[in-house]
């Protein structure tokens, strides 16, 4: 089981970056996908999640708007488009799977069994 994350990259406030996360080892396409994001002195925070290609999306309020989630199963890909990006976006973004999420713990960690290894955003001028 191996989730691959990639994408990550230093941008100026405005800009945009697509994230990346392949999956592994595992059936893709029956888990929930997940990106959460820790930025330097703070505790890992829920971004988006997706449950499935035809399924619900759930975005932190902070991103709402900005970012969008997708994934395409035939690949075992999940991607995280950001746009109009901040510095306080910067951060380590995780991609992360689970078998099942509500509405109400879409952003829990310990809702997530596979977990990515993590990129790199910065946003900075």
């Amino acid at each position: 089981v191996q989730l691959q994350a990639s994408g990550g990259g230093l941008v100026q406030p405005g800009e945009s970056l697509r994230l990346s996360c392949t999956a592994s080892g595992f059936d893709f396409e029956r888990y929930v996908v997940g990106w959460f994001r820790q930025a330097p002195g703070k505790e890992r925070e829920g971004v988006s999640c997706m449950t499935s290609s035809q399924g619900s999306t759930f975005y932190a309020g902070s991103v709402k708007g900005r970012f969008t989630i997708s994934r395409d199963d035939a690949t075992k890909t999940t991607y995280l488009q950001m746009n109009s990006l901040r510095p306080e976006d910067t951060a380590v973004y995780y991609c992360a799977t689970s078998v099942y999420v509500s509405g109400i713990s879409w952003s829990s960690e310990g809702r997530y069994n596979h977990w990515g290894q993590g990129t790199l955003v910065t946003v900075s001028s």
